[in-house]
C-alpha cells in the first residue's frame, strides 16, 4: 500500500498540482465547464435524436393524399398506380383487356377508359370489415324500409367466379328476431367516383314470375352511409346548392309555416296532401359561417351545399308476373306534387320504358324509368347474366344520367328536369357532383312490392359476374375525398355515426345542428324563390 506505483499520478490527489490545474478556483473551474460542456452536448445529441427529428420530419415531410383507393400516396413517381401483392388493384388483373375501355352509352365518338373493376373470379372471398380494400359488409338491420331481413357478412362470398348474395330463410331466435337473412355490400369510403360509367352484370335471384325479392345495384354521397341512419338525417337523398326554404324543415317558410301552398296540398297522400317530412338539409348553402360543414365555400364566402343524393343502377321487381326493373334517381328537396316536366327536354325514354307511376313520397322524390328486365337471366329461368349501368355526367346544365337494361340504352334524365320550381319556391338541382359509393344489396320489404311467400323459393342468391366503372379519360376523378367536395376531415370528427348502426339519428348522437342563416338569424330573411 505504501509502495509508489507508475499509475497513482492519475488518482492520487495533489493539491499543489489540482491548484494549479484550477488556476486557483474551487466552484467556476475551466474543468468543471469541460465537463459540463461535454454533458450537455451529449444530452443536446440525444434530445434531437429522439424528438427534434420526429418533430422535423412531421411537419417538413410532404403530406400525402389518402384519396380513394390509391391509397395512401397515392401515384407513384413514375405515374402509375402501385403494384400491391395480390389482386388488389383498383383494375382487377382478371378483367379482359378489351373491357379496358369503353364507348359512351350517349356518345358512339366518346371513348372512356377503365378506373376500377371486380371481375369476382377468386373463389371464397369474404368481405368482414377489414377483409377487402375496397368492399364491406354490413351487419345489421336495415329499418329505415321497413326489411324482413339482418343483413350479415356471413351471406356474400364468391364462388364460381361470380360474388353471390344469398337470402335464406333464419331462426329469429339467433338473427336479431328477424326470419329471414342477406347481405349489403359497401365501397363507402374505401372506392368512391364521380362521373362515369358504372356496369355490373347480374343474374337476379329466384325467378321473373314470383315476386318478393328486392335485388339492387346503387350509389348514394359518401357523406351518407346507407344502413346508418345517423349520418343520413338532413343528408339523403339531398342535392341542393341553393340558400333558400328547399333547406329548411318540411320546405315551409321559416316566417309562415302555411307558405308555400304547394308544400301543404298536393303531396303525400298517406299524410293529408304534405309534400315533405324532411328535417331540412343539415349541410346547406344556408349553413351558417363557423358552424360544422365539410366545405368548401364558394367565392361570396358562402358553405357549397353538400349531402348524399342517391342515384340507382336498378331496382329489380316482379309485377303481374314479369320482371321489371326501376331505373332511378333520388332528390330533395321535392317539386310540386313530385312531378318534373313531360317533355323531351326532361327525360327520353327508349324501347317500352316509361316513367313510373311511383314519384317519392313525404322522404323522398324519385324520379324512376320502368323496363321489362331479360327474363331468362333470373337464377330459376336460365340463369344468364345481363348487363345494368348508368352514364352520367354531374352538374347543372348539361347534366344528365342514362340508364341501360340489358346491355341497351333505356332511358335518360336531363338535369333540366329537375330545375326551379315557382310552386315550391326552389331552384334547381344538380345531378349528383358528391363522390359516389357502390351498394350491392338483396332485400325482401313489404314497402317495395308484394311478396309471394307461399311461391318464392329459399335460399336465393343474387349473382353479379363483374362491375366496372369507366369515366371520360380527361375527367378522372376517383376517390372518396376529392378537393371540392371532401369527406375525410367530416367523417373523421363524427366517425361514431358513421359506424354505429343503432345511431338513427344525428340527436341521439349528441349533435347540435349546423344553423341555417334562414332560420336561426336574429331577424331571418324570407326565402328568396325565383
Amino acid at each position: 500500500m505504501d509502495i509508489p506505483e507508475e499509475d497513482d499520478i492519475l488518482h492520487n490527489p495533489d493539491p499543489q498540482r489540482d491548484r494549479k490545474n484550477d488556476q486557483r478556483g474551487s466552484i467556476l473551474t475551466p474543468r468543471g465547464f469541460a465537463n459540463l460542456g461535454c454533458l450537455f452536448l451529449l444530452i443536446t445529441v440525444i434530445l434531437l435524436l429522439f424528438a427534434g427529428y420526429p418533430i422535423s420530419t412531421h411537419f417538413l415531410r410532404p403530406k400525402m393524399t389518402n384519396q380513394g383507393g390509391f391509397g395512401l400516396g397515392g401515384i407513384n413517381a413514375t405515374g402509375q398506380i402501385a403494384d400491391i401483392p395480390g389482386n388488389f388493384g383498383l383494375i382487377d388483373r382478371d378483367t379482359p383487356q378489351e373491357a379496358y375501355t369503353k364507348t359512351s352509352y350517349t356518345d358512339p365518338n366518346d371513348e372512356l377508359v377503365l378506373v376500377f373493376s371486380d371481375e369476382f373470379n377468386e373463389d371464397g372471398r369474404t368481405f368482414y370489415p377489414g377483409d377487402d380494400p375496397y368492399w364491406e359488409a354490413v351487419d345489421l338491420h336495415y329499418w329505415a324500409t321497413q326489411n324482413l331481413e339482418w343483413y350479415d357478412p356471413s351471406h356474400a362470398t364468391t364462388q364460381g367466379g361470380a360474388l353471390k348474395i344469398v337470402v335464406d330463410k333464419a331462426n329469429p331466435d339467433d338473427n336479431h328476431g328477424l326470419s329471414y337473412r342477406s347481405a349489403m355490400l359497401q365501397t363507402w369510403n374505401k372506392f368512391c367516383f364521380t362521373g362515369g360509367i358504372l356496369e355490373a352484370s347480374v343474374t337476379l335471384p329466384g325467378s321473373s314470375n314470383i315476386s318478393g325479392f328486392w335485388p339492387a345495384v346503387w350509389t348514394m354521397g359518401n357523406l351518407g352511409r346507407a344502413g346508418f341512419g345517423g349520418s343520413l338525417e338532413g343528408m339523403w337523398p339531398y342535392s341542393y346548392d341553393s340558400c333558400d326554404v328547399g333547406t329548411v324543415a318540411n320546405q315551409t317558410d321559416p316566417n309562415d309555416p302555411n307558405s308555400p301552398e304547394a308544400a301543404l296540398t298536393g303531396g303525400d297522400p298517406e299524410f293529408d296532401g304534405v309534400l315533405s317530412f324532411l328535417p331540412g338539409q343539415r349541410l346547406s348553402a344556408c349553413t351558417c359561417d363557423g358552424e360544422s360543414h365539410p366545405g368548401p365555400k364558394h367565392q361570396d364566402g358562402t358553405y357549397v351545399g353538400r349531402a348524399a343524393p342517391e342515384i340507382d343502377v336498378f331496382e329489380a321487381i316482379v309485377t303481374d308476373g314479369l320482371g321489371d326493373a326501376s331505373m332511378s334517381v333520388q332528390t330533395a328537396p321535392f317539386n310540386a306534387r313530385y312531378k318534373i316536366p313531360n317533355d323531351t327536354s326532361s327525360a327520353i325514354f327508349y324501347d317500352d320504358a316509361h316513367l313510373n307511376s311511383f314519384k317519392g313520397g313525404v322522404y323522398q322524390q324519385t324520379v324512376s324509368g320502368l323496363q321489362k328486365t331479360n327474363q331468362d337471366c333470373y337464377e330459376l329461368n336460365l340463369g344468364c347474366y345481363s348487363i345494368y349501368a348508368f352514364e352520367y355526367k354531374p352538374g347543372f346544365d348539361d347534366g344528365y344520367v342514362t340508364w341501360v337494361n340489358d346491355n341497351k340504352v333505356s332511358w335518360t334524365l336531363f338535369a333540366s328536369a329537375l330545375g326551379g320550381d315557382t310552386e315550391t319556391n326552389i331552384q334547381g338541382r344538380p345531378i349528383s357532383q358528391e363522390p359516389m359509393y357502390i351498394i350491392v344489396n338483396l332485400g325482401i320489404s313489404h314497402s317495395f312490392g308484394d311478396i309471394d311467400f307461399e311461391n318464392l323459393i329459399f335460399p336465393a342468391t343474387m349473382s353479379i359476374d363483374y362491375i366496372r366503372v369507366y369515366q371520360p379519360k380527361e375527367f378522372i376523378n376517383v376517390g372518396c375525398d376529392p378537393e371540392n367536395f371532401p369527406t375525410a376531415t367530416y367523417i373523421e370528427a363524427y366517425k361514431e355515426v358513421y359506424t354505429n348502426p343503432n345511431i338513427t339519428t344525428w340527436e341521439q348522437a349528441g349533435q347540435v345542428w349546423p344553423k341555417n342563416r334562414l332560420v336561426d338569424a336574429v331577424n331571418p330573411p324570407l326565402w328568396s324563390g325565383l
